[in-house]
């Protein structure tokens, strides 16, 4: 079995050939057995291994391992990566509602104590109507 792997350039596709002299062999045995990593940069993609030797196919086996645990590791990191600006997000929209609430509370701070204001005016307003009512009447009464 002869595997070749090649990227013709940056924004295209790998492409991938293999060719058997045994005709038992399959496409997919191919691909199974010499995985692609095409997220590592070049100089991290595992080397083929030279077949003849055990320990090369055990070093071949334990570099893609990695390499796969690799893939996995950076998936988790996107992952928490996006959900990290999603948080932050959320929490500056949390401090944009705080401050509106603070702004708020003191808008309604501010009017109630104007209220009440207005409240002991109108009373003592009120009083003074009826104080002189009550003296106009007297001396209506009077006369």
């Amino acid at each position: 079995m002869i595997t070749s792997a090649r990227r013709l350039s940056p924004d295209k596709p790998e492409v991938r050939i293999a060719f058997s002299l045994d005709s038992s062999s399959d496409q997919s045995d191919a691909e199974d057995t010499f995985p692609t990593f095409p997220e590592l940069e070049q100089r991290l993609q595992p080397v083929l291994p030279c077949q003849s030797l055990k320990e090369s196919v055990q070093v071949y086996k334990e570099h893609c391992k990695m390499a796969k645990e690799f893939r996995q590791v950076k998936k988790e990191m996107a992952q928490l990566e996006e959900k990290k600006r999603e948080l932050i997000a959320e929490l500056m929209e949390d401090e944009r509602v705080t401050i509106e609430i603070a702004r708020l509370e003191e808008e309604f701070r501010i009017l109630s104590e104007e209220n009440r204001t207005l409240l002991t005016v109108h009373s003592e307003r009120a009083q003074q109507l009826e104080t002189l009512r009550v003296g106009s009447q007297n001396r209506r009464g009077s006369l």
